[in-house]
C-alpha cells in the first residue's frame, strides 16, 4: 500500500492590511514545504484577490512516504511522533508575491505564512478537510492577514509510522 500525505491548497483569502493596499502586490502563488524535504508550489500565480473575495488554487500534491524510498521523509515523522518538543512538526504554508513582468527587478517576496500541525492531526486523529487556517502577516507574527484553504490528509501515513514505532 503507498503510504502518502495529500495536501490540497483549494483557496485564498485576504483581510485588510498593508497586503491588499500596496500596489506592487499583484499576483500571488502559495508554496508548502515539508521541514526541508520538499518544497512544492502552485503553478499559477493568481490576482491578489480584494475586497472579501478569494481566489482558487485548486491545486493538489502527494507526498510519498512509503518504506520503500523514503527512509528519511519517515524518520522526520517518527520525529515528530516520538519528540513533542520539535517545533517543526508543521506543514508549513507561505503566500509569495510574484512580480509582474513588467517589474522583472523585484523579488518575489513572502508575504504570509500559515501551518498545520502534523503532531495535532496525529493527536486529534482526524484530518483536515477543506479547512480554512489563518495566515499570519511575514512582518508581524501576531497579525492575521488572511485564510488559506487547506486539504491535509496525513492520518494514515502518520499511523503507520507510529506502528514502526512501537
Amino acid at each position: 500500500e503507498v503510504e502518502k500525505i495529500r495536501i490540497k491548497i483549494t483557496s485564498l483569502g485576504l483581510t485588510d492590511s498593508w497586503i491588499t493596499a500596496d500596489e506592487t502586490i499583484q499576483q500571488l502563488f502559495v508554496e508548502c514545504r515539508l521541514n526541508n524535504f520538499l518544497a512544492e508550489e502552485t503553478p499559477l500565480s493568481l490576482p491578489k484577490p480584494t475586497g472579501g473575495q478569494r481566489i482558487h488554487y485548486n491545486y493538489s500534491t502527494v507526498i510519498n512516504v512509503s518504506k520503500e524510498d523514503n527512509h528519511a521523509e519517515r524518520e522526520y515523522l517518527k520525529s515528530i511522533l516520538l519528540k513533542p518538543d520539535l517545533r517543526a512538526d508543521s506543514l508549513k504554508f507561505t503566500v509569495v508575491s510574484d512580480p509582474p513582468e513588467d517589474e522583472q527587478d523585484l523579488e518575489c517576496e513572502d508575504i504570509g505564512f500559515a501551518y498545520v500541525s502534523l503532531k495535532e492531526i496525529f493527536q486529534k486523529q482526524r484530518d483536515i478537510v477543506e479547512q480554512d487556517i489563518d495566515v499570519f502577516d511575514s512582518q508581524d507574527a501576531s497579525a492575521v492577514i488572511g485564510k488559506l484553504t487547506v486539504t491535509v490528509e496525513a492520518l494514515h501515513a502518520l499511523r503507520s509510522v507510529h506502528e514502526e514505532c512501537k
